[in-house]
């Protein structure tokens, strides 16, 4: 098919595993994928390790006690709930259902990379609106009045993150409600709340609430990043019973495995470790933006557990010289972002490694241009 032709696979930044194997165990720092770096909680692992005996058995191929503790914890029907192998399958799936050749789908400029991959499968017509400048209060966010103008008549889809990855921007509550308020019945939203969790500005709030009063919304989240289950690929999506039922026909059987369900289910009632490990990292975002800002590198606001920070022209070779000494972020030249990096806030300890990488080369002849 053309469509397929023409796609390029979802980049996630560096072959991991022989990274991995390049270096001792325990010698490569990760701070490229966002994840949690202090683990799932005790539930998560003793439910998990519950199941292992029954390996040979197919797990719920509806995964209804998942499901229904879901709809508990968010105020919802069960119908209106579906579980995917991470959020990344829902995405695409979404587009798989409603959108096609001769259909829009809408997203703002450095959104989520599997947007466009979504789109571009199906053969849809991209629309692409330009984010807040460089200079705004919110740089690189996304600007939800361009967006609402780059929607036309055939526009079927609407891909928002909020939090945004990889910018770590959000745009506030009330704020989005007017944007919906916009939008024509017949095109669906889509709200990527994969790092809601961790998410604790004033103005910021989950779309979870506006699902009541608009049949056109969708909110997808993970358990791959505040609840640590990034090995386990499980995912969700919330919307009308409706849309639910569609998805569902083209669900994959046993689209998440029995490890995944159970782990996902214990961790939803591990409050205190999720306060924990969420309040752990943002006093370490926190500290990890301050010095990188002390040492005149800007970095982006962000309400997730990843910060933007800009490098330069010299971000290449930072990147290169980081990985060299075993520390691992996020290029981001796909994004359209050259001179930026993404990286993963890490423990305290992966975090001093990373500043005195930083510092290491920094102070390096073959650097000298670069902002200290």
């Amino acid at each position: 098919m053309p469509a397929v032709r023409g796609l390029r696979a979802y980049d996630p930044g560096h072959d991991l595993v022989a990274l991995r194997r390049r270096f001792a165990p325990g010698g490569l720092v990760e701070l490229g994928s966002n994840e949690n770096p202090y683990g799932p909680g005790p539930r998560a692992r003793e439910a998990a390790a519950a199941v292992l005996g029954e390996l040979h058995r197919y797990p719920d191929p509806l995964g209804g006690d998942l499901k229904r503790a879901l709809a508990a914890k968010h105020g919802v029907d069960a119908a209106q709930v579906i579980l995917g192998n991470g959020s990344h399958e829902l995405l695409m799936q979404l587009a798989q259902v409603f959108a096609g050749p001769g259909v829009d789908v809408a997203m703002s400029q450095f959104g989520f990379a599997v947007y466009a991959i979504a789109a571009q499968a199906v053969g849809a017509n991209l629309r692409i609106a330009p984010a807040l400048p460089r200079d705004a209060g919110m740089p690189r966010g996304h600007d939800l009045d361009a967006i609402a103008t780059t929607i036309t008549p055939e526009t079927r889809l609407v891909y928002l993150a909020n939090p945004n990855n990889p910018t770590g921007t959000w745009f506030a509550h009330d704020a989005f409600a007017t944007f919906l308020a916009r939008v024509p019945g017949d095109t669906l939203v889509v709200i990527d709340e994969a790092y809601a969790e961790i998410a604790d500005a004033p103005d910021f709030a989950s779309a979870l609430p506006l699902l009541a009063a608009h049949r056109n919304l969708v909110v997808t989240r993970t358990f791959s990043k505040a609840y640590a289950l990034a090995g386990l690929r499980v995912g969700y999506a919330v919307a009308h019973p409706d849309v639910i039922a569609l998805l569902e026909r083209l669900r994959e059987s046993f689209n998440v495995n029995a490890v995944a369900l159970a782990a996902a289910e214990a961790a939803l009632g591990d409050d205190d470790w999720l306060r924990e490990t969420l309040a752990a990292n943002a006093t370490q975002r926190d500290l990890l933006a301050a010095a990188l800002r002390e040492r005149g590198w800007p970095v982006s606001p962000s309400q997730t557990n990843f910060l933007l920070v800009e490098f330069g022209e010299d971000t290449a070779r930072l990147e290169q010289g980081l990985l060299a000494r075993g520390v691992v972020l996020r290029p981001m030249a796909g994004y359209g972002l050259p001179q930026c990096s993404r990286i993963s806030v890490g423990s305290a300890a992966e975090n001093r490694a990373l500043l005195a990488a930083l510092d290491e080369l920094a102070s390096g002849s073959e650097f000298s241009g670069v902002a200290r």
